[in-house]
């Protein structure tokens, strides 16, 4: 490790600053480096912008980085702080992340709980992610569910750090867009009082460099920079288009009655279609501006065509072009169960229909049993 007084670090995402080349990270002018240790607030540029003007710079692991920081986990003596999004949990894994815990407990935290319904049972959804975690060859030693945003439960968060941690290091790993940088600030604010050391956005990978944050007795909290997750909604749709979509606030259910061969368009990102079984009523859990479609299933496709983009939309007309086709996944439902789209919401849909979601390629849908 260099002296600190060799290598200064970006307080938001704990890149090396550097002055030399404005395209690699670091990069902050010569001046901006005087003022900003002057102020006791370094930042390098691609942080000042995204912190003062909401400019975003997206920045990737290489493969190469991301492989360093799973051997950097296999080989620390540490708890894992494993932050999900529980609006998509498919696109919340770390790819072979199983392989590289090695002998570590995971503390499994979903995140963004402000935004379920309250008559969702909380129990109920932490066995749900719990068994999503099981299946991807994670065995977490406790679920947590809290909301960075809104600060809920991050106590009784540390509580349980502090439980399992047994005199050892912590590292909070998790993909970006699924609050983990916001979930680090307001561990610092609890732990410090310095709020926002950490960059934090609503687009992918802006948290680069780990940081380090230090505990009580000697170890550290460390938060390792957001992998990528390719098959996620953020991907498809530009950062504006994002807070539209992704639901903001507590989500407020959309019953429609249904009969056999009709569609709802969510927007233009998701369609939804009632293939056969009795007229029924089908509860939508989606954010409350996103606008919902009611259509015939015949003409479902012709109506996409015309309207995707203008009345159908996010996207825009302008993203077209960028957005990926809608493909369709088939589900034969036997109990009351929820259809999920991953990272938009759900429907939950009543036992013996046949329905379909269609999500844009590489994005998930799947089926669970009804949580509400």
């Amino acid at each position: 490790m260099t002296e600190q007084n060799e290598e200064l670090r970006c307080i938001g995402c704990g890149a090396v600053i550097q002055s030399t080349d404005p395209a690699a990270l670091g990069y902050t002018p010569a001046s901006a480096v005087k003022r900003g240790l002057a102020n006791d607030e370094l930042y390098c540029q691609r942080c000042f912008r995204l912190r003062h003007y909401n400019e975003i710079a997206p920045v990737s692991l290489t493969d190469d980085d991301f492989l360093r920081l799973l051997g950097q986990i296999r080989d620390a003596n540490a708890l894992i702080v494993y932050v999900v999004d529980i609006f998509d949990f498919n696109g919340s894994l770390i790819p072979g992340l199983h392989r590289f815990v090695g002998d570590n407990p995971v503390l499994l935290v979903g995140n963004k709980e402000d935004l379920l319904p309250r008559s969702l049972r909380r129990p109920k959804l932490c066995d749900w992610i719990r068994q999503q975690a099981n299946q991807a060859g994670i065995r977490p030693v406790d679920t947590v569910l809290v909301s960075a945003k809104k600060n809920h439960e991050i106590d009784e968060l540390l509580a349980t750090i502090e439980k399992y941690r047994h005199d050892r290091d912590v590292y909070v790993v998790g993909v970006t867009n699924v609050g983990k940088s916001t979930l680090i600030n307001q561990i610092i604010k609890q732990r410090t009082g310095v709020q926002d050391l950490i960059t934090t956005s609503r687009f992918p990978g802006t948290t680069l460099d780990e940081i380090e944050i230090p505990l009580d007795d000697g170890h550290k909290l460390v938060d390792t920079p957001g992998i990528i997750h390719p098959h996620q909604m953020a991907h498809v749709l530009s950062a504006k288009d994002l807070k539209i979509v992704a639901p903001q606030k507590e989500i407020k259910p959309r019953t429609y009655q249904l009969d056999p061969g009709q569609t709802v368009f969510i927007g233009g990102v998701a369609r939804f279609d009632f293939e056969t079984g009795p007229h029924s009523g089908f509860v939508t859990y989606f954010d409350n501006n996103l606008t919902l479609h009611r259509t015939k299933l015949s003409n479902a496709d012709s109506f996409y065509e015309k309207h995707r983009g203008g009345l159908l939309t996010l996207p825009t007309a302008e993203e077209l072009n960028d957005f990926p086709p809608l493909v369709r996944e088939e589900f034969h439902v036997n109990e009351k169960s929820d259809v999920v789209f991953e990272g938009l919401g759900w429907v939950t849909v009543p036992a013996g229909v046949t329905v379909a979601a269609w999500v844009p390629k590489g994005v998930a849908a799947l089926v669970r049993k009804a949580m509400i």
